[in-house]
């Protein structure tokens, strides 16, 4: 019987075969600070959350395509309790729908991952991607325009030029506010299969975009030319055992990156050993336990998320089950293991039949690394404690999104009698899935995404 880790590699074999005709290739009190809610369509569900770099704004994408930046409201001696809040700054539409006409597949315009870039300058520089295509943006703001031209008038016509008969200095006028979002940069034609990540290198100058089998390096300069810098494609698909499922830079070494597989791996390349990284520098695995051995065994190791520490030092991956914590100088075992929804192992067949046992969880760090957070079902999201080993389960839900509300942290009951504030197993709404979340970098503000609503918490304030 045919045990394979992931939809994915089903899906890439059944690609490749309509191909094969055409070619041969903390844990403190939070308080909720700000919700969003969209109605509820399936083109507002938020597929991907990012602050950027000093916190003060936060990006959102939906699977209509669109990008929604927030940016966080200014404190003032009237109203000091404003000071953390977001408001939206700037909508636009990054991604249309596609169809490629030569293979018969119809792109998504779904927002797959944002990254944002340092600021260099008055204006901000972000990418996202959907399956196909990675786009530079350019958001900045204008509230001055320029008036008297010589050849056009005020309504932008041209003027004739024999009624012109003294030479005019434009001038620039206050005008309202207004946030101009414009691509700078299209970067298209590069991947077969679906784009999974993206990431911007340390020094600035370069990203990476990562699908299900390859990975390419870009320049932010140059659109029509990448480097693959990793291919596991087989050359016979039939052989095909795994997936990449995520990867990203080393936050302080440009040569430095990691990739996650399907199988539970990871695997740290440096580019300075060759051209093509086909040869890891390290092999992060957990050796299983037999005892636990099952028919899910494969699909819950899957590895949905992999990201590094703000240090450099440690990795944090997120599988089905759990969050790992690894240390760049021991590849035999993780250091840490946080269970993020045990009391789930026992519902894994209806979970495999309901397909959430495919749901792609995200992880984060907070900005010290001491803490890290990522989400469960029923709108439940874990946070865990690094250095007191606590825990805390809480709940993004309307009921709890007044203005100052604090969250109560929740708990699940397995069996036997259930207490007044526990929620049974069985009554946990899978539909209802936290998959996106995202941490001030020097701030206890987070941002979590729940299906089509945003969620903003911070630590309580006296």
């Amino acid at each position: 019987m045919l045990q394979l880790s992931s939809h994915t590699i089903e899906k890439l074999r059944c690609m490749e075969m309509s191909q094969g005709r055409e070619s041969s290739d903390s844990t403190g009190c939070l308080s909720c600070v700000g919700m969003v809610h969209l109605d509820a369509c399936e083109t507002d569900i938020i597929s991907t959350v990012e602050f950027n770099h000093t916190g003060e704004l936060l990006a959102t994408g939906d699977k209509g395509g669109r990008v929604v930046i927030f940016q966080r409201e200014q404190e003032s001696k009237n109203q000091p309790h404003r000071r953390g809040e977001y408001n939206v700054y700037s909508t636009f539409q990054s991604h249309e729908p596609e169809f490629d006409y030569l293979k018969s597949l119809e792109i998504e315009e779904k927002i797959n991952k944002i990254r944002w870039l340092p600021q260099q300058n008055a204006a901000y520089f972000l990418l996202s991607t959907n399956d196909k295509t990675v786009k530079l943006w350019k958001v900045s703001e204008r509230d001055k325009r320029p008036e008297g031209y010589n050849l056009k008038d005020e309504d932008g016509r041209l003027r004739d030029p024999s009624m012109i008969t003294s030479l005019r200095v434009p001038v620039l006028r206050p005008m309202d506010l207004m946030v101009e979002a414009t691509p700078r940069r299209v970067f298209a034609n590069a991947h077969t299969y679906h784009i999974n990540s993206i990431s911007v290198n340390s020094d600035y100058e370069t990203y990476m975009s990562a699908d299900d089998l390859r990975i390419n390096l870009w320049n932010f300069e140059i659109t029509n030319q990448s480097f693959n810098i990793v291919d596991i494609k087989p050359a016979n698909m039939e052989e095909l055992t795994e997936v990449i499922t995520a990867a990203e830079f080393h936050p302080h070494h440009c040569n430095t990156f990691v990739y996650s597989s399907s199988k539970g791996t990871i695997r740290l390349c440096d580019m300075r050993t060759s051209a093509l990284c086909d040869r890891h520098a390290k092999f992060f695995e957990e050796p299983e336990d037999p005892s636990n051995r099952s028919f899910f065994s494969e699909i819950i190791s899957s590895i949905s998320d992999v990201k590094f520490s703000h240090s450099g030092r440690y990795i944090m991956t997120r599988d089905y089950l759990t969050v790992k914590v690894w240390d760049l100088n021991m590849e035999n075992r993780p250091i840490e293991t946080y269970q993020v929804h045990d009391y789930l192992r026992s519902k894994l067949c209806s979970l495999y039949e309901n397909d959430c046992i495919f749901d792609k969880f995200e992880c984060v760090w907070n900005g010290s690394d001491s803490v890290i957070m990522t989400g469960s079902y029923n709108n439940f999201f874990r946070m865990f404690d690094r250095n007191t080993k606590r825990d805390v389960t809480l709940e993004a839900s309307r009921e709890n999104s007044k203005p100052r509300a604090v969250l109560k942290p929740r708990k699940v009951c397995v069996g036997g009698k259930r207490r007044k504030d526990e929620i049974s197993v069985d009554s946990l709404d899978f539909s209802k899935k936290i998959l996106h979340t995202a941490w001030h970098p020097s701030e206890n503000i987070i941002a979590v995404a729940a299906t089509n609503n945003l969620y903003i918490f911070q630590d309580k304030v006296n």
